[in-house]
């Protein structure tokens, strides 16, 4: 009953942006109970991550009425916490993106906050660069990142160029909460905002300094090795300043993917543009086995994760998150030790899902590894913490396997300008000792042990899906799993309790509560189970480590056949 007073009133009030009016009207005349119910059944969830859902009309959506809603909430915080009433706003080529980068500064301005946006779409970075560099207290980018063309989102970051902290989302969301999207968000004209400089363009020179906070982070400049790239930015905000900081850097022989090259919102040519999956890349692999680059980078359409394609013999290998993350803090370590750039007791910081060979790669040189939850901003509160202690200086490399680096701390988040730099200047520095990113991989394994992961995603939309996933996740709790994939369960940890089982109760991790469950299994084996904080999935993390890759690999396989099982059957 309260879903349907609600979507009448909404088919009464949201008339500001004709594509809900008509898709509410379409709902009415239709009947269509089951999509009624789906888009205002609950409020779309705002979190850490800040706001991610499909586009369209309701509750449960995310439009111009949600986006007002938050900023409302977002701008009363602002008020009521005292920080400075500047925000920086940002926003990729998604759908609408422009429109709702636009109805967030009109509610800021409206309540006394100026807001600083980028007149052009941006990298995600970059916004956190501006909140820093432009003294904002707060900063918003409108993206959804990798998901299909039919999401969007709102991320929020603090006046550190972090993504905000747990802590500040649950404040944010008790002002949200006192909102109501059509009566309480208060708006103004945009350009009368404008002309009385309530809403101000960030200027090129903030794009500039960006740029060359990112050419600092250089570990080996100066190389006169040539290197052939070809580049996509999956239609998404990476262009400029991807070509522009290899350009800057020596790197000049860059192909853009034609198909992908220019902004569009509904991804034509790679339906769920995400580096990680070959498909998006596929047009960037047809190119390449055309034009035979040394190198294929791919950025996704926030431009803050790439995944790269190595050249081997003309045909091209695709490299995970975990082995280019490897590759680069071995690589940073190796030449900052060489060059005597390397700082004393030096910190990189990796997250619970990502490789554990990382760790085996710091021992080597002597750094000290740093986990933490899932999610880049808790590798930038580790550059936060570390700049509070006055020892900045000490962080060398962050990584997390699904495809985000940064290498030093100008920005507090990943930032795939500066990852695409430093993997281009990597290749180019063994391209001159006559070897691949292949062939160095091959080398780290054969050093350090033949590690293997793997990420398996289960789907659960709608209501039912979400009490699903629920209902999973407290099954595993209640009766975990004794064996996985024929490994013996030795012990697990429960993030969300803080406290371990078998030979990981003696374990105390540093990090938040959160609702991730680990397994330890015999043999070095590993089973994560996540839900995703932006999606509506299950996400299953296999760890596995052989005496050969091939080994490693199978385990992986055996592991991957019994989380399946297990997630489809609970």
């Amino acid at each position: 009953m309260q879903t349907e007073k609600t979507f009448l009133r909404w088919m009464e009030q949201a008339t500001d942006d004709l594509d809900l009016h008509n898709e509410l009207a379409q709902l009415h005349q239709t009947g269509n109970t089951a999509g009624v119910e789906d888009r205002f059944y609950r409020t779309l969830e705002f979190g850490t991550g800040g706001l991610r859902g499909e586009i369209g009309a309701g509750t449960n959506r995310i439009n111009i009425y949600t986006v007002r809603k938050a900023t409302q909430g977002l701008a009363n915080y602002i008020l009521a916490s005292g920080v400075v009433r500047k925000v920086a706003i940002a926003y990729d080529s998604r759908i609408k993106s422009d429109l709702f980068a636009q109805q967030a500064a009109q509610v800021f301005a409206a309540n006394g906050i100026t807001a600083m946006l980028y007149p052009q779409l941006m990298p995600t970075p970059a916004l956190s660069f501006a909140v820093r560099h432009l003294g904002c207290g707060a900063g918003v980018c409108v993206t959804a990142s990798h998901n299909p063309a039919k999401y969007n989102g709102y991320k929020v970051y603090g006046a550190d160029g972090c993504q905000i902290t747990t802590e500040a989302a649950t404040e944010i969301l008790a002002q949200i909460e006192t909102v109501d999207e059509f009566d309480d968000v208060k708006i103004t004209n945009f350009d009368t905002a404008l002309q009385v400089g309530q809403i101000c363009y960030i200027g090129q020179q903030t794009v500039d300094a960006y740029i060359a906070a990112v050419k600092t982070q250089q570990v080996t400049p100066g190389q006169t090795t040539s290197l052939k790239v070809v580049y996509t930015p999956l239609n998404g905000a990476g262009l400029a300043c991807v070509t522009r900081i290899l350009t800057e850097t020596g790197i000049t022989d860059i192909t853009v993917v034609p198909e992908q090259e220019h902004p569009d919102g509904n991804f034509p040519t790679c339906p769920y543009p995400n580096p990680e999956i070959r498909e998006a890349l596929q047009k960037g692999l047809e190119l390449s086995a055309t034009v035979q680059p040394d190198l294929l980078l791919a950025t996704d359409p926030d431009c803050d994760r790439v995944g790269i394609a190595v050249n081997n013999n003309g045909t091209f290998e695709l490299m995970s998150g975990n082995e280019v993350g490897v590759l680069l803090l071995d690589y940073i370590c190796k030449q900052r030790a060489a060059t005597g750039t390397l700082p004393l007791n030096p910190v990189a910081v990796k997250t619970i899902v990502t490789t554990d060979m990382a760790a085996s790669v710091a021992q080597k040189y002597g750094v000290e590894l740093r986990e933490v939850l899932t999610g880049f901003k808790f590798i930038g509160e580790q550059i936060g913490l570390l700049e509070n202690a006055g020892e900045e200086n000490r962080y060398i490399f962050g990584f997390e396997e699904s495809y985000g680096y940064l290498s030093g701390g100008y920005v507090r988040d990943k930032d795939a300008v500066n990852a695409s730099m430093l993997i281009c200047e990597m290749a180019r520095f063994y391209k001159a000792q006559g070897k691949t990113l292949l062939d160095v991989m091959q080398q780290l394994y054969a050093e350090h042990g033949y590690y293997a992961a793997h990420l398996l995603s289960f789907s659960f939309e709608g209501m039912d899906g979400m009490l699903y996933m629920q209902n999973l996740m407290k099954g595993l709790r209640t009766a975990p799993p004794q064996q996985v994939g024929g490994y013996a369960v030795l012990g697990s940890y429960d993030y969300l309790q803080g406290a371990g089982s078998g030979q990981l109760a003696q374990v105390v991790r540093q990090v938040p509560k959160a609702d991730v469950l680990e397994f330890l299994l015999e043999g070095e084996a590993k089973l994560i189970v996540r839900p995703s904080g932006t999606e509506p999935k299950i996400k299953v993390y296999l760890f596995a480590k052989g005496q050969t890759q091939q080994t490693a690999k199978a385990e992986i396989e055996k592991l991957a056949v019994f989380a399946s099982q297990m997630i489809e059957k609970k």
